[in-house]
């Protein structure tokens, strides 16, 4: 669930062969569509794996276990919503601060040397 309360569907993998190593590396995220929405959410109900999975198939469940390492590690920063909303996408972010930023080089007053 996002900041915004939007569920997010997101992947990630492990490095299988370095149990120690401390990343993770997120393999997409986005907004879930709205029929992945009433799946999970039904999934969620009646807490029953989809047929095509079995349980022994993961290993033990722990709720936030790659929270506070994110929150440490990551260079995501979160939006307030009213700045969020004026933004259609990541990319018009980037642009914005990236011409912000060449703004803020140019008034720089000289060095004389």
């Amino acid at each position: 669930m996002s900041s915004r309360g939007r569920l997010l569907v997101v992947s990630h993998t492990e490095p299988p062969s370095v149990p120690t190593e401390q990343t993770i590396r997120i393999i997409s995220a986005r907004q879930a569509t709205r029929e992945e929405e009433v799946s999970m959410k039904k999934t969620k109900k009646s807490g029953e794996l989809r047929p095509e999975y079995k349980r022994s198939d993961f290993g033990p469940l722990v709720r936030g276990k790659y929270a506070k390492r994110l929150q440490e590690s990551s260079n995501v920063v979160v939006l307030d919503p009213e700045i969020a909303d004026l933004f259609p996408n990541a990319a018009s972010v980037n642009t914005a601060l990236r011409a912000l930023v060449e703004i803020a080089r140019r008034s720089r007053p000289r060095k004389s040397s």
